[in-house]
């Protein structure tokens, strides 16, 4: 019941406050006497709901008279949450889904307990034919069973194809991979590995990134000693790849213009070996703390953190590094498998990022020596905020052009050509675009 009512009230401030799972989840598990099991079973209910909220409200309106944009909030969450458990969950029985949902109920809102109760066993007795979506429509097909805004179906649809565009969605409904990242500044992978063993933490070596870990059972990192001792960081291995395409030479003068939560800025920073200087920017104050904490932990002497907007020229900088990240705000459509709501962006919402992109790009291009380097990229797989972007840039700015990416080691396609586009249902990894240009002259 402990854990059924957390995962509500986080559910209910994401609904109501429109919050972020991941900020809902910090806010309400921080102070909650839960042991790891029921917070895990808690965040399953939490991010199961999340990813698939559409499709959960199809299933409530196939079944109720009261349409889910006519439900009270409190018990609309309430269903969803039970639904969720039916058809999803194969550890929970049926009798405990509907007990426990109407427990809650009955605390939160009794009046509803019947209503909520008959829904529920309805579901349980229809549960073999009431799972397929039967739309004809291929983008209102697709937009409830995968429970995505409209409008990035047809996107994808209009973009990839059909084909592609399944594939895409559904390689997004998997659970994604955690990743760690090796401080080599104290420790190596096998040394981490061996450390984590002892922990019983199951570990795998990433074959084409020698700093990078797989692990599949652990939890509560930020309690684990070998975390707050600066022996690894979390970070996607897409993520990576951006500080391997820069592949800064020690000694040298660094800036990311964009650079919470500093997974990129300590990456390069530690391929530097703690030598040279690299400037690390952010406009948000409370993110410049952010990625204060993760330098001092991960023993960094290179680091300068600084408050400035990206989208702000800095006279101070102009010709001054030999290499420039431009990790720019985006739509984020590549990382849904971590950050669900995404699904549910409104195309108003993203129609201006591709305007904000090529002021911080045109703006980060002026920082770059002569001869330097100079990184755009993004967590998204919208060509209209990557590669067009991109080519937009270097069709005004004819000191700079594409350099060929060397110096990874795995194939994905276009890296002779200074970019690459990395896809979840291709790659197996998050959804990242990465551009690497040369200033010529």
């Amino acid at each position: 019941m402990k854990s059924r009512n957390l995962a509500y009230k986080v559910l209910f401030d994401i609904e109501k406050n429109q919050n972020y799972s991941n900020m809902a989840i910090n806010k309400h598990f921080k102070d909650c006497n839960l042991d790891s099991r029921d917070r895990g079973f808690a965040t399953e209910i939490v991010y199961g709901v999340v990813e698939n909220k559409i499709y959960l409200d199809y299933i409530i309106d196939k079944l109720s008279k009261i349409k889910t944009n006519k439900l009270n909030i409190k018990v609309k969450i309430l269903l969803r949450m039970g639904i969720y458990q039916i058809l999803f969950l194969d550890s929970v029985s049926d009798y405990a889904a509907v007990n426990e949902t109407v427990n809650l109920v009955k605390k939160l809102d009794n009046r509803s307990s019947g209503f909520v109760n008959a829904i529920l066993r309805n579901v349980i007795r229809q549960k073999d034919t009431i799972k397929e979506v039967k739309i004809k429509d291929t983008v209102d097909n697709l937009s409830t069973k995968y429970s995505y805004d409209k409008w990035i179906i047809r996107n994808w649809i209009s973009h990839f194809g059909r084909e592609f565009t399944e594939d895409l969605l559904e390689a997004n409904s998997e659970k994604p991979s955690l990743y760690l990242r090796v401080n080599t500044l104290k420790t190596t992978r096998d040394e981490l590995i061996k450390l984590l063993e002892e922990q019983e933490v199951n570990c795998e070596k990433v074959p084409f990134l020698e700093e990078a870990v797989k692990v599949n059972n652990l939890k509560n990192i930020e309690n684990n000693e070998l975390y707050k001792k600066g022996f690894f960081t979390v970070q996607d291995v897409s993520s990576m790849l951006v500080a391997k395409v820069l592949n800064p030479k020690e000694g040298s003068q660094v800036l990311d213009v964009c650079s919470a939560p500093g997974g990129k800025t300590t990456h390069i920073a530690t391929l530097m070996n703690n030598t040279g200087h690299v400037v690390s920017r952010d406009i948000y104050e409370h993110k410049i703390k952010l990625i204060q904490s993760s330098v001092k932990r991960l023993g960094l002497k290179n680091v300068d953190v600084e408050l400035f907007d990206a989208t702000k020229l800095d006279k101070e900088s102009v010709d001054k590094f030999d290499y420039v990240l431009a990790d720019v705000p985006c739509s984020g459509l590549g990382i849904i498998r971590r950050k669900p709501e995404i699904k549910y962006k409104q195309k108003e919402e993203v129609k201006d990022i591709p305007k904000l992109q090529k002021a911080i790009l045109q703006n980060a291009s002026k920082y770059v020596k002569v001869g330097g380097t100079l990184i755009y990229s993004t967590c998204t797989v919208q060509d209209n905020e990557n590669i067009e972007v991109v080519e937009s840039f270097l069709q005004s700015n004819k000191r700079f052009e594409f350099d060929k990416i060397e110096n990874i080691n795995i194939d994905l396609e276009n890296e002779e050509k200074g970019y690459i586009k990395i896809y979840p249902n291709v790659h197996g990894m998050d959804g990242f675009f990465i551009a690497k240009l040369k200033r010529v002259r």
